[in-house]
């Protein structure tokens, strides 16, 4: 028989409902039995055998294998290191933490426990990153000279009751929305040589950052990373080019909406693009020049925490290493110290994966 990993569910606001519970409801290899709510049981719709606690003291006395923090930045550090006291393996919500310094910390208690401990990067798990992976690592384009990468929304009011649009450690737009573009470029070229940040408020009554635009020099290639909340008409979210050629693709990988909007993540077509948001693949192959719509690989976020079970259960190498996430980060750090100077800064202390 399977074994089947025991899950306790930390907070269930958004991110608990969208971008895990879901998965967890549906993945055979987990059994989400423990959830903790501050006042509510909202989530013994998805889980109605599930024991509901009040804090996190009351969650670690369970009997579960693994908790999953979906809660504020602030609590990430806390709550992370206290379920690895108890002997939990964790997964945590991006961004990793606030500051590098926290994040070596928890490495170090994780590697002192020897239990899992996994930042969730569900951007590893979506059609574009993937098909834009296939794509660098078949050479369809040659050696890569600029990669940008964009993650734009129109917001131009305030959220109401949003923490992360309160000028508070850990919010704003850099801190909620770099983490996902960032990881996906370091996984796709490594670390960068040195950085360039321009960070700032854009809407007149934000409290907290809402526009960046971060350059991260590998030499050769320049990768150009964008986010804010002013853009109504949005371009395209991923323009690279290389010496043989580009790529260019618009539209967003579809689970996010498909989530909100209460689906569940079943059946085969799950995660895949339309055909008219593949990506144009122009280029050179072997002196025959293609142009055409470069069919989207298909996401899926649940298979973020397939690989995480082969680790736990079975040993596989950890997909998503907190290395990593600690990169993410330390680039971070590096880039509003770059903004603060206004000009740019090398990428020092940094894990090289």
């Amino acid at each position: 028989m399977e074994t089947v990993i025991k899950v306790g569910l930390i907070g269930y606001g958004v991110a608990a409902k969208v971008m895990h519970a879901p998965f967890l409801a549906t993945l055979p290899q987990f059994k989400v039995t423990t959830v903790l709510e501050r006042s509510r049981e909202e989530s013994k719709q998805l889980f109605p055998d599930a024991k509901i606690v009040r804090d996190i003291d009351a969650m670690l006395q369970e009997d579960i294998d693994m908790v999953v923090i979906t809660t504020p930045n602030d609590t990430h550090v806390p709550y992370t290191a206290a379920a690895l006291g108890a002997g939990k393996h964790v997964v945590v919500e991006k961004p990793f933490t606030i500051t590098s310094d926290d994040a070596l910390g928890l490495i170090a208690t994780a590697r002192n426990s020897g239990k899992v401990l996994s930042v969730y990067q569900n951007r590893r798990y979506v059609s574009d990153y993937l098909t834009i992976r296939e794509i660098t690592d078949q050479q369809l384009l040659g050696e890569i000279h600029t990669y940008e990468a964009h993650y734009d929304r129109y917001r131009p009011e305030a959220k109401p009751n949003a923490w992360r649009e309160e000028n508070i450690p850990g919010s704003g737009v850099f801190f909620d929305l770099s983490p996902h573009i960032v990881d996906q470029a370091l996984c796709l070229f490594g670390l960068p040589k040195a950085l360039y940040a321009d960070i700032r408020c854009q809407r007149p009554h934000a409290r907290v950052d809402d526009f960046f635009e971060l350059h991260l020099d590998y030499g050769f290639n320049k990768v150009i990373l964008k986010g804010g909340m002013l853009v109504r008409e949005p371009g395209p979210r991923y323009m690279i080019h290389g010496r043989e050629g580009s790529f260019i693709k618009y539209g967003e990988d579809p689970q996010e909406a498909l989530l909100k909007q209460g689906a569940m993540p079943v059946g085969d077509n799950w995660g895949q693009e339309p055909e008219e948001h593949f990506g144009l693949l122009h280029t050179a192959v072997n002196g025959e020049v293609i142009k055409k719509k470069y069919p989207s690989k298909k996401g899926h976020y649940g298979n973020y925490y397939v690989d995480l079970y082969n680790t736990i259960v079975n040993g596989a190498p950890l997909q998503v290493k907190p290395e990593q996430s600690y990169n993410n980060i330390r680039i971070i750090e590096l880039a509003f110290e770059s903004n603060r100077l206004k000009q740019p800064v090398p990428c020092t202390g940094l894990f090289d994966m």
